[in-house]
């Protein structure tokens, strides 16, 4: 996996996860591979997939069952589609919207050039 600067390390792996998800890769009430499986097969240290993890679980994408591992939420895809729909509105369009401003473009103008 190539990361970028822009985002973190463990921002990148659970996008790649979540891709995985809505791509029906990983499907619902699956088992999730281990944390140490990734951190391996992506060469990183395991305390960053943790996080991952962790920040997947904040969002409700997926659960941990004790001493079992983590499983994919049932409705993990809705999930991740709110979260970067969230994402799009706070960080995305502003800074679209901006750089539109900035070329003296109109929403019109975007249509137009469908």
């Amino acid at each position: 996996m190539d990361f970028k600067k822009q985002k973190s390390i463990y921002q990148q792996i659970a996008d790649t996860l979540c891709e995985r998800i809505v791509g029906n890769e990983l499907k619902a009430d699956e088992r999730m591979p281990s944390v140490r499986d990734v951190a391996i097969q992506l060469g990183v240290n395991p305390n960053t997939v943790m996080r991952t993890f962790d920040y997947l679980q904040q969002n409700e994408i997926i659960f941990n069952k004790r001493g079992v591992g983590y499983f994919v939420a049932g409705d993990a895809s809705d999930k991740i589609l709110a979260l970067h729909r969230k994402e799009f509105i706070e960080e995305d369009l502003p800074a679209f919207v901006q750089k539109m401003n900035m070329l003296g473009l109109t929403f019109d103008d975007i249509i137009k050039m469908k």
